[in-house]
């Protein structure tokens, strides 16, 4: 009757550790399926526009810190850190740089335009009407450094937070 106890009572255990167990892998799966559900359209996002990562990674890694099975297992499976690996954060800063460089050749061409349209028109002018056209020669002036201030304090902030991302 003792063997039959202690055999009923290892059986028990034993369906409990499965039970456990079967749990655990459908949560780790459960995790898995999200995190691909949620990063995959993370990654296009961040190509199309590298100041998605500054959104995204952090909440990569608060999910990593809550789900780091999952994570691990994506990491293997990938063969790089899921989602975001150090490859991916240098190629959204280049970018970032890149597109910044094109914007501040075409912001230069564009005003150097306007001004040399101003000073055309300015020839031949006296008086009041040449006047006006200085002053607007300096609101072109004016705006053009003004607009580039502004574009590049969004730039260097973006490009030391996703340099941020790196430590």
């Amino acid at each position: 009757m003792l063997i039959i106890q202690i055999l009923i009572l290892a059986g028990l255990i034993a369906l409990g550790w499965l039970v456990i167990h079967h749990a655990q892998v459908r949560r780790r799966d459960a995790a898995l399926h999200a995190a691909l559900q949620t990063f995959g359209p993370a990654l296009v996002d961040v190509q199309k526009d590298a100041r998605a990562l500054l959104v995204w990674q952090p909440l990569a890694e608060a999910n990593r810190r809550l789900f780091p099975d999952a994570f691990a297992a994506l990491d293997q499976a990938t063969g790089r850190r899921f989602p975001f690996p150090k490859e991916t954060i240098e190629h959204a800063h280049a970018k970032w740089t890149a597109q910044w460089l094109t914007w501040e050749k075409a912001h230069d061409e564009e005003y150097r335009l306007k001004a040399a349209t101003v000073e055309h028109e300015m020839r031949g002018l006296t008086g009041e009407a040449a006047t006006l056209a200085k002053a607007r020669l300096q609101r072109v002036q004016h705006e053009k450094l003004e607009l580039y201030q502004q574009r590049y304090e969004d730039y260097i902030r973006t490009a030391k937070a996703l340099q941020a991302l790196l430590q």
